[in-house]
């Protein structure tokens, strides 16, 4: 995203009425204009979240990321595949589960994770199988006794379903399981988890600008319908997105199977 993009942000929240700006990558770390994006925003007392690949916080030149990070009281939301070191590297690559523990050790010693959620630090698991994510509460519970026997402490773990969709679908149709987990996911439909979806509440925006219902609309280049496609058209006040119909696809039954899975995690308990 260009300079232009990033100075429209603050604007955008302001003249919105927006309450949290929510930053995912790649590493969006990295991006040279992070750290004054961030700034920004934290002083319109508006809620950062970012989406930490943990990794970073050991890469050189982003030693001072985690004391940034909890100075400007940015939510982070880390992504832990498993609470075990075999299945971490076997998913991420050799050594990603001890950097990443080293990473979740220097946020806790800020004071991330605490009870009191001053300083909020939340994991992310999905499951790499075409199956439902398993009851969050249960899984987060494991989660808290295992790494807390490695001296982690987190405040929740959020459980997504992963979407039939990009390299996972090509994963999936490889294998000839697709339209089988896609079937799962159509016969789980739960209409309770209608409610809550993200798409309902979030906006997603790509580094061109262009604005999208959720995160996998933008990876599909399904655009939001309507006039107001830009980030742009966000910064006149008299332009809002509240009536505007929503984009759904087939894909959409990922957020509503089961217990839902959203950008906060599963829907019901």
């Amino acid at each position: 995203m260009d300079d232009n993009l990033l100075d429209l942000i603050p604007l955008v929240l302001r003249r919105q009425q927006m309450t949290c700006l929510d930053l995912t990558g790649g590493a969006p770390e990295l991006h040279l204009g992070f750290r004054s994006l961030v700034h920004q925003v934290s002083e319109l007392g508006i809620e950062i979240i970012d989406r930490c690949n943990l990794t970073i916080l050991s890469e050189p030149g982003q030693e001072d990321l985690a004391d940034f990070l909890a100075k400007h009281r940015v939510t982070v939301i880390a992504s832990m595949p498993c609470y075990s070191a075999e299945n971490v590297d076997r998913q991420r690559g050799d050594g990603v589960f001890e950097r990443s523990l080293n990473g979740l050790k220097k946020l806790n010693s800020l004071g991330y994770g605490s009870m009191d959620q001053t300083l909020p630090l939340h994991l992310v698991y999905n499951p790499n199988q075409p199956v439902l994510p398993p009851p969050q509460a249960v899984l987060e519970a494991d989660y808290k006794r295992e790494l807390g026997r490695l001296g982690i402490r987190f405040n929740r773990l959020l459980t997504l379903a992963n979407m039939p969709i990009q390299r996972f679908a090509k994963e999936l149709e490889r294998k000839g399981s697709l339209s089988r987990y896609q079937q799962l996911l159509e016969q789980s439909h739960n209409p309770e988890n209608l409610p809550g979806v993200m798409c309902r509440e979030l906006i997603s925006v790509d580094w061109q600008g262009n604005l999208f219902d959720c995160d996998f609309n933008q990876q599909l280049g399904l655009s939001i319908n309507g006039s107001i496609r830009h980030l742009k058209d966000l910064a006149d006040p008299e332009q809002d997105l509240n009536g505007m119909s929503i984009r759904t696809d087939q894909h959409c039954f990922g957020c509503t199977a089961g217990s839902g899975s959203s950008c906060g995690g599963a829907l019901q308990p």
